[in-house]
C-alpha cells in the first residue's frame, strides 16, 4: 500500500471525531521573522529572516495560492548583564525573553486563524514557536528533520548553546532532569515523548543517544533512511504520530538536516545529510496530509557560506522546503486548467480560408 493511500485511510477514518483538528484547505500563512542568534555563537544566523525573504518567499507562496501575511521580524529587547548560568549555559535570559515573544506571536497567529512559517534565526527559537502552537492546540505533533536532536538539558551540555537544548524543555518527562533557568519561569512542558518524531539524525551527543534509547523517543537517523528508505520513514511517522488521532503538525526544519553540499550556509554542517529529494520528499507528504499548522526554518546562516554561490544555495533552499510545504511540487505547480481546447469544425475552417482569400 503506497504512503498517500495509507495515510489518507488513516484521516479517512478520523473525519468526524469530536474535537479534533480539522484538515486545512487553501493556506491563510503567516510569515514571523525571528532574527536571534544568542542560542549558539556564530554571527550571521539573524540574517536568515531577511535572506529568506529576499530569495522569493512571499512570491512564491502567493502563486501557490496562499494569502501571505507578513507580520515582519520581531523586536527583541536586548538584556542587560545576561550572565552565564551553572558557568556554561549561555545568554538563558535572551534565550527565554526571544521566545516569549515568540510563542505570543504564533499562538496570536494561530489564534486568527493563520498557519504560520517562524523564520530563524537558531533553533533554540523552537522552544517559543512549539510554546505558542501547544497553546492553541495542545494536542499538537512535531516533526523534528535536523542533524542533530537538540534535546541536551542545562547539566549534560557539552557547548552550553541553548540552540541544542530546547525539546528537553519542552517534554513533560524530562522535567525532573531540567533546573529552572533565570528568564523561563513562562515556560512550561507541552509535549510528551510520543508526540515528536525525528528525522535525519547523524550526529548526536552520548547524552542525548540515552535519554532518545531510554525514554524511548521514535527517531530516523541518516542510516535509517538509507535502510528503509524515505518513503518508509514517512509513513512509520505518520503512523507514530497520527495513528490514534488526527491533529495538527508542527514542523521544525534546521537546514543542516540537508547534506552541507547542498546547505553550506549554515553553523553546524555536518555530512552525510538529505539529499534534495529526500527533503522535498518530506515536505511534499507533509502537504498532502492538510495537517501542517506551524513549521519553523532556522539555522540559514548568511555569513557563513564562503560564496555567495553557496549562501544562494543554501537559501534558496530553505525556500523551496517552504513552498513544497505548501503545496510547490516537483511535477510543476500549476494553475486550474479546467479542458482542452478543440480545433474549429472543417466546415468552419473551409468558410474561414474562403474569407480570407
Amino acid at each position: 500500500m503506497s504512503l498517500r493511500t495509507s495515510v489518507a485511510r488513516l484521516l479517512r477514518k478520523q473525519v468526524g471525531s469530536p474535537g479534533q483538528y480539522q484538515r486545512r484547505p487553501a493556506h491563510s500563512v503567516a510569515l514571523v521573522g525571528a532574527p536571534f542568534s544568542r542560542g549558539q555563537k556564530r554571527k550571521g544566523v539573524d540574517h536568515g529572516p531577511a535572506a529568506i525573504r529576499n530569495a522569493g518567499l512571499v512570491e512564491k507562496l502567493s502563486g501557490l495560492g496562499c494569502q501571505v501575511y507578513d507580520f515582519g521580524d520581531l523586536s527583541f529587547t536586548q538584556v542587560p548583564n545576561d550572565e552565564i548560568y551553572n558557568n556554561i549555559i549561555k545568554y538563558p535570559r535572551s534565550v527565554g525573553s526571544a521566545n516569549q515573544v515568540l510563542a505570543d506571536t504564533v499562538h496570536g497567529a494561530l489564534a486568527a486563524g493563520h498557519s504560520c512559517v517562524t523564520l530563524g534565526g537558531d533553533h533554540s527559537l523552537a522552544l517559543g514557536s512549539i510554546s505558542g502552537h501547544a497553546r492553541q492546540y495542545p494536542h499538537l505533533a512535531v516533526i523534528w528533520v535536523d542533524a542533530h536532536a537538540d534535546i541536551n538539558t542545562p547539566l549534560t551540555t557539552m557547548s552550553g548553546n541553548l540552540h541544542g537544548q530546547p525539546v528537553s524543555f519542552l517534554l513533560r518527562e524530562l522535567q525532573d532532569k531540567v533546573p529552572a533557568l533565570p528568564g523561563f519561569s513562562w515556560l512550561k512542558p507541552c509535549l510528551s515523548r510520543s508526540d515528536i518524531v525525528y528525522i535525519g539524525l547523524r550526529d548526536v551527543d552520548p547524552a542525548e543517544h540515552y535519554i532518545l534509547k531510554n525514554y524511548d523517543i521514535q527517531y530516523f537517523s541518516m542510516r535509517d533512511i538509507d535502510h528503509f528508505g524515505i518513503q518508509k520513514v514517512m509513513e512509520r511517522t505518520f503512523e507514530h504520530l497520527l495513528g490514534s488521532q488526527q491533529r495538527p503538525i508542527h514542523l521544525s526544519v534546521d537546514i543542516d538536516a540537508f547534506d552541507p553540499a547542498l546547505a553550506p550556509a549554515t553553523g553546524t554542517p555536518v555530512k552525510g545529510g538529505l539529499t534534495y529529494r529526500e527533503g522535498m520528499y518530506i515536505s511534499e507528504e507533509i502537504h498532502n496530509t492538510g495537517l501542517l499548522s506551524v513549521m519553523d526554518i532556522v539555522e540559514v546562516n548568511p555569513l557563513l557560506g564562503a560564496s555567495q554561490e553557496e549562501v544562494s544555495a543554501t537559501v534558496n533552499l530553505a525556500v523551496d522546503v517552504v513552498a513544497t510545504c505548501f503545496g510547490q511540487t516537483r511535477e510543476g505547480a500549476h494553475i486550474i486548467f479546467e479542458e482542452l481546447p478543440s480545433p474549429s469544425s472543417p466546415d468552419d475552417s473551409d468558410s474561414e480560408e474562403q474569407v480570407r482569400i
